[in-house]
């Protein structure tokens, strides 16, 4: 009776997966995307420039110490 219920509920879910897979745009998909990879750019380039300050600061130090 479990498997019976289990391989039902597994069956429903592949079926509503697919229906909602098959009723996306692929180009929306891609813009959504697209949007949320430049929303985060600035960000990223603000993270890159704070690891670049450390890892500079950290190389000077040791440069320092070896002088």
């Amino acid at each position: 009776m479990k498997k019976k219920l289990l391989r039902l509920g597994a069956c429903s879910f592949l079926l509503l997966s697919n229906m909602i897979a098959i009723a996306q745009d692929g180009n929306a998909g891609i813009n959504e995307a697209n949007t949320k990879v430049r929303s985060y750019f600035a960000g990223g380039v603000n993270l890159m420039y704070a690891v670049g300050a450390i890892v500079g600061l950290i190389g000077a130090v040791k440069v320092y110490q070896k002088w």
